[in-house]
């Protein structure tokens, strides 16, 4: 019988390589006969052992396999598949000329079948779920190569990514540098000065977002390195609630310390942290009090919760620490310092959860107190 392109699935870039295990050579001959068409490649073995070493030289997309063999039976050469990393994932029919048995049809499938078929076969039939397992391993791969391709796209954007923003560093370190001196040097009227604020906080904004995209470089890299040394979390936190005031004149930030707060923390990247959640709180809180509490709760965890007067929109909630969506508005930056502050929880061995809570959005991160 003559497989007909009606029949077939249109042939792959690549062939496909299908299994045919029998110790009868008859067989053999008449199962590739059968199957055989353009691009599908047919590999025979006449024993268990044979099987084998065709598996370990070649991928194949399904395997037929006689039940009723010497030395080793297909249900042992099943067994075996099923255990090597390499060809676990390969369906196997089993072909069997034994009368219907549901003791034998059990182990076939215990052994890893996904189907039992009996001797004499109906070509139409063998036809027919050869061509659905083989549709169904083009589509796999097909998919890993997208996926590989997608994967070789990012970790490029993301090297131009890290490259760009280091390039980046010292040229605005120099329009800031300059946006210094001229506020010493030019008249101090008030167009000047009005100027110049724009220059420096704009200057200061492209500065945070070099930083936060450097950071999510080193992130998604795996290039990030974090140094803990034990320290008074209550001294890093005034710290970065100081700085955080400097950076949003005019905003009321309350900072409430309890409990024993000696932690082993990496101190850059925890007044990281607070920096982003503050900083988030003050420009989404609508000129309300921003509430910063840090919290010793035991001998292993302290809490860090930050408030702001608002809600998060229900819609946005679940991807609020998403790298590039964690956004209310458009033009809130790049939407990456919710992200980085969940990153740098984590790596404390913590987490980091946003909720709506009486009128206020909460943002509370628990962390390690130990860490190495």
């Amino acid at each position: 019988m003559k497989l007909t392109q009606s029949d077939a699935t249109p042939p792959p870039s690549e062939p496909v390589n299908l299994l045919i295990v029998d110790d009868v050579p008859e067989n053999l001959v008449a199962m590739e006969a059968l199957l055989r068409r353009d691009g599908l490649n047919i590999l025979c073995a006449s024993s268990g052992a044979q099987a084998l070493e065709l598996l370990l030289q070649h991928e194949v997309a399904l395997a037929l396999l006689d039940v009723h063999m010497p030395d080793m039976d297909g249900f042992t050469l099943a067994e075996l598949m099923r255990g090597s990393q390499r060809t676990r994932q390969v369906p196997i029919i089993f072909l069997t000329a034994s009368p219907n048995d549901p003791t034998r049809a059990f182990k076939g499938y215990e052994s890893g079948a996904v189907d039992f078929l009996h001797k004499p076969i109906e070509p139409h039939v063998i036809l027919g779920k050869i061509k659905v397992f083989i549709e169904l391993y083009q589509q796999r791969q097909l998919l890993a190569k997208r996926n590989a391709a997608l994967e070789r796209a990012l970790e490029l954007n993301e090297t131009m990514m890290a490259v760009l923003t280091h390039d980046l560093r010292t040229p605005l370190s120099v329009v800031l540098l300059c946006a210094e001196k001229l506020s010493h040097e030019l008249p101090q009227d008030q167009g000047t000065r009005r100027t110049l604020r724009f220059l420096e906080s704009s200057g200061r904004r492209m500065a945070r977002m070099v930083e936060q995209l450097l950071d999510f470089s080193r992130i998604r890299s795996g290039g990030l390195r974090m140094k803990f040394r034990p320290g008074d979390l209550a001294e890093l936190a005034r710290a970065a609630v100081e700085e955080s005031a400097q950076a949003h004149p005019g905003a009321d930030i309350q900072l409430t310390c309890t409990g024993n707060l000696q932690a082993s923390v990496d101190a850059d990247r925890f007044a990281q942290v607070m920096s982003n959640l503050i900083g988030n709180a003050v420009v989404h809180g609508g000129g309300a009090p921003v509430q910063v509490e840090l919290e010793g709760l035991d001998a292993d965890k302290i809490r860090l919760r930050v408030r702001n007067a608002g809600a998060i929109a229900d819609e946005l909630l679940p991807r609020l620490f998403e790298p590039f969506k964690g956004r209310f508005r458009a033009s809130d930056g790049l939407g990456l310092g919710l992200y980085i502050a969940q990153q740098f929880v984590q790596a404390h061995r913590g987490t980091l959860v946003a909720r709506n809570e009486d009128g206020q959005v909460v943002m509370e991160a628990l962390l390690a107190r130990g860490n190495s």
